[in-house]
């Protein structure tokens, strides 16, 4: 392998490994909560540092345990677990595809879970901070708080 050829492969590398990083930053979590809201009319989430901060000192109480523990905090909340690889993205992904079980006229969750799609487009709820971790058993927690919070029983997320 040539001088030319062993830098275009570092390179490569470096920024396969930069990619990956960003699929976690806050401007994902932002980006796929906020595709979601605009399917259904809401205006976008505005980040926060204080839900954030919040929301990285909880993932950091799971990492011994990796539990799906809500906070009980004064936020709106959403968690998601998976392997090494799941990424912001995939965790908005996974919330969002509950979507099928709410049903707007009725303004209930028809077969199966739907409450934390609800959260994401909650109209209300206008800031997000989210964190992740990774735990000892080598899963990822990842947590999103919303501001303020919603699904309030009879209201409609949107």
């Amino acid at each position: 392998m040539g001088f030319n050829n062993f830098l275009l492969a570092v390179c490569f590398v470096g920024l396969t490994t930069h990619v990956s990083l960003a699929q976690n930053s806050h401007k994902d979590f932002l980006a796929a909560h906020n595709a979601a809201r605009a399917k259904v009319g809401v205006g976008p989430f505005t980040w926060n540092h204080t839900l954030q901060v919040y929301a990285r000192n909880y993932a950091r109480q799971r990492i011994e345990d990796c539990n799906m523990e809500h906070s009980m905090g004064p936020y709106g909340e959403n968690l998601a677990e998976g392997y090494e690889t799941l990424t912001a993205v995939d965790s908005v992904t996974m919330w969002v595809g509950e979507k099928p079980n709410y049903d707007y006229n009725s303004n209930k969750c028809v077969g199966g879970e739907c409450l934390h799609y609800t959260q994401v487009v909650w109209r209300d709820s206008v800031h997000l901070g989210c964190a992740r971790a990774k735990c000892k058993n080598g899963w990822i927690f990842v947590i999103c708080n919303y501001s303020p919070p919603g699904n309030y029983e009879g209201q409609r997320p949107y």
